[in-house]
């Protein structure tokens, strides 16, 4: 049924917090009745070690130039999740993801899926303070753990670059809300509140959530979908050339596109080839597979934000 994304700092506790929300829910279930709406509802956890993805795909600092460059690993670790996820995602299960989830375009990635079937989702936001992390990333760098093991520390260097990468949710993002913080300090998560606001309590309790335009896929309309999907992304790629072009020497800049969306240039500068190499990318990726009605500006932008994160920052 929801989706509940955990997000926080590496080595932050967010396999113990997943560990409790999955103990919790899975005792609930089984307290009710064969009658109640809950009683058959599927609890599964996936995560970085049940899907066997080593901690050094976020390693950057042991690859070589060309695949640090396009964080090839990385994507493709994100991809391995992504597909775990969809998986099972259903209006009957409940699918918890331990892992940094530390890009925002990720999370609205996960966010849109959930809409998409027509089921809850919530964040949340393991808030350990960064000094506590590093201590016990540190701690277990000393220590001897199996390398199976999923509490493996991250080598120094990654460990900094994931941090240093790292967006933490905003309440009033609609990808990032429900937005529940665990502090360190906490014994339990909110588990309690988590299951009224995805699930709800009563004999026949169900949250029911009705996908808008966004979120409703469509077939391909043949040359008027395309053109529709060139005119959208070739206008988002003008009003970044235009900013460029009134800010010279500037990067790291926030550009409105309108309907609230902002593109967030990377630290580094961006040129006219890299941008239409990643409009032609985007195209390509959603040629067969029609973007949802009214979602193509926003995803062309998620699009954009993502790239620029994983490749240019």
């Amino acid at each position: 049924m929801p989706l509940i994304i955990l997000t926080g700092y590496p080595t932050s506790g967010k396999t113990y917090r997943a560990k409790q929300l999955l103990n919790y829910f899975t005792n609930r279930i089984q307290t009710f009745p064969s009658s109640h709406s809950s009683s058959n509802l599927q609890v599964h956890l996936i995560s970085d070690h049940t899907l066997h993805i080593p901690r050094s795909v976020y390693n950057l600092e042991s690859k070589d130039v060309s695949e640090r460059s396009n964080n090839s690993s990385e994507k493709n670790a994100r991809a391995t999740l992504y597909a775990a996820v969809t998986r099972v995602l259903s209006p009957r299960d409940i699918v918890i993801i331990d892992g940094g989830n530390y890009i925002k375009g990720w999370r609205y990635q996960l966010y849109c899926e959930a809409k998409a079937v027509r089921t809850t989702h919530c964040v949340v936001h393991i808030g350990t303070p960064i000094e506590k992390a590093r201590e016990i990333n540190e701690t277990r760098l000393v220590e001897e753990i199996d390398e199976f093991e999923e509490n493996l520390p991250y080598q120094k260097e990654c460990w900094e670059n994931l941090v240093f990468r790292y967006e933490e949710p905003n309440v009033f993002a609609r990808w990032d809300s429900p937005l529940f913080t665990v502090l360190w300090e906490d014994k339990e998560t909110p588990n309690e509140a988590i299951w009224e606001t995805l699930i709800g309590s009563g004999k026949s309790a169900k949250k029911i959530v009705r996908p808008n335009a966004a979120t409703i896929a469509r077939k391909p309309n043949g040359e008027d979908y395309l053109h529709e999907l060139d005119h959208t992304a070739q206008s988002v790629l003008n009003m970044i050339l235009d900013w460029i072009k009134d800010h010279p020497g500037e990067v790291g800049g926030h550009i409105d596109v309108g309907e609230s969306l902002l593109v967030e240039l990377p630290v580094e500068s961006v040129n006219l080839p890299i941008l239409q190499r990643l409009k032609r990318q985007y195209i390509n990726l959603n040629r067969n597979n029609a973007v949802p009605e009214g979602r193509i500006l926003e995803g062309f932008v998620g699009y954009l934000n993502d790239a620029f994160q994983s490749e240019l920052r």
